[in-house]
């Protein structure tokens, strides 16, 4: 019997703590020609032991995460009157789309090596290194990169970003930019108390292209030479069409 009990403590500590509920407003986004941008709605609930709010309720982090890239950076100097590239360094898996939003800011809610291990905030991304620079040289890269992520509607961070109802209820609303990379992402939702993450769930998205453009995607990574040959030909085409509209007028 005592081992038995024994058996059951860590299960009744996991029990003793809350739960999230998560969902999101679209499971899948279509990317067609008119596609300007779309807003995703990451809403749901958080189920307390007993089934009663605790007196100071906790906070919620919401974290979109696209697929992870390969990417190489390059530095542009100014030499002689002319930019050049003057260095690079390469990233062996970047988040092509990553962003966060909190109740509170995320310095107040957790401290760095807790945002390390649960990469939340920009300066928390993983982005793996792998071109073997000096610190200083690394983190100015790391800096610069996230910064060109950030400015072309990428990654973002959005302070009180989530609305907390009677401490049960969260909901959060995130862009996403027209441009944005197609493939699995991930809505993250993490529970934060006392400095600590004390429950998460994930809730799978997917973002594709759709009609025409799904199909001219398709053809280029497929018949990649073929579909160079009929480009050529048509931009030819329509160059020449071009020219004989402008010598009759």
């Amino acid at each position: 019997m005592r081992l038995g009990a024994a058996a059951m403590l860590p299960l009744l500590i996991g029990a003793a703590q809350p739960r999230l509920v998560p969902d999101v407003s679209q499971r899948r986004i279509d990317i067609i020609y008119s596609f300007t941008g779309a807003e995703l709605l990451l809403f749901g609930a958080i189920l307390y032991p007993g089934g009663r709010a605790p007196a100071a309720p906790p906070d919620i982090a919401v974290v979109l995460k696209g697929p992870t890239e390969a990417v190489t950076l390059r530095e542009k100097r100014k030499i002689a009157g002319m930019w050049v590239n003057a260095a690079s360094a390469r990233y062996r898996s970047v988040p092509s789309f990553y962003a966060v939003a909190s109740s509170r800011p995320l310095a107040d809610l957790i401290d760095p090596r807790t945002a390390a291990i649960y990469e939340l905030g920009l300066d928390s991304i993983q982005l793996s290194p792998a071109s073997g620079a000096l610190p200083d040289d690394q983190r100015r890269f790391d800096e610069g990169l996230v910064d060109l992520k950030r400015r072309h509607g990428l990654y973002s961070e959005t302070v009180k970003g989530v609305e907390l109802t009677e401490g049960v209820l969260y909901r959060a609303r995130i862009a996403i930019p027209a441009r944005v990379p197609v493939g699995a992402f991930t809505a993250e939702t993490f529970l934060i108390q006392d400095g600590r993450v004390v429950a998460a769930a994930v809730r799978a998205i997917d973002i594709d292209k759709s009609g025409f453009e799904r199909f001219v995607a398709a053809a280029a990574e497929r018949w990649s030479i073929s579909y160079g040959l009929v480009a050529v030909a048509v931009s030819l085409l329509l160059g020449w069409a071009a020219g004989v509209a402008f010598r009759r007028f």
